[in-house]
């Protein structure tokens, strides 16, 4: 094993362990990893996308042991995300690799300004268990989660750091069910991600089996760990 994807496997399962525990599939963290790191931006998009899955997979099986998934709630992004995702794959091909850079840099400065935002929201009162959602919500959650599929198809990222404060801050859910419910949401955006992306590229399979151990063996242990 190369030192380069020996730093790959240990800093993806870190980022698996940590995010898994709050309801996040790591795809925010592992693309810009892998660029950083020297690997092509279409290797970085679809490696970061199974690896999201992977980990999403891992984790929420943790927390569907445990109960702490309303699939009510998931079901009603389910579909807006799946199409919003393969799209968003499919059109990488398609898109250049500056804009896909830069795409990120804002990115990644919205969740560095949703972060703040996050600190000054800690400590409000939370319900026990998560509301029923009313009917005058469905439209804007499909076209929300229509966008978050279609930035997570292009970016490579499962969108749970977007869903996530959504589901807390909008549906007005429990942290705890947001975080399960967002990795079952989560699986289906990186899944019709990388169908979209299948479709005009190619994969770096040893690239994907090894850091895939990593971060399955991460996500489950990161969700055990937030359940105690």
């Amino acid at each position: 094993m190369d030192i380069v994807l020996l730093y790959t496997t240990i800093f993806v399962f870190l980022i698996a362990f940590a995010f898994s525990m709050v309801g996040q599939g790591g795809g925010s963290m592992y693309s810009p990893l892998l660029i950083l790191l020297g690997y092509a931006v279409s290797i970085s998009t679809s490696t970061s996308l199974v690896l999201t899955l992977i980990t999403s997979l891992s984790a929420g099986y943790v927390f569907y042991r445990k109960k702490m998934i309303d699939f009510r709630t998931s079901f009603l992004f389910i579909p807006g995300v799946c199409l919003g995702a393969f799209m968003g794959g499919a059109l990488v091909a398609f898109v250049d690799e500056t804009f896909l850079l830069w795409l990120f840099v804002f990115f990644l400065a919205g969740l560095g300004g949703r972060m703040v935002y996050t600190f000054w929201e800690r400590g409000k009162i939370e319900d026990e268990f998560p509301k029923c959602i009313v009917t005058t919500m469905y439209p804007p959650i499909v076209l929300f989660s229509f966008g978050v599929g279609l930035i997570s198809g292009l970016l490579g990222i499962g969108g749970g750091v977007l869903i996530v404060p959504f589901i807390i801050y909008i549906c007005k859910h429990p942290t705890k069910f947001a975080a399960g419910s967002s990795l079952v949401i989560v699986s289906f955006s990186a899944f019709s991600g990388l169908l979209g992306y299948a479709a005009f590229r190619a994969f770096d399979i040893p690239l994907i089996l090894v850091t895939g151990i990593a971060v399955l063996i991460g996500g489950n242990l990161g969700a055990r760990t937030s359940m105690r």
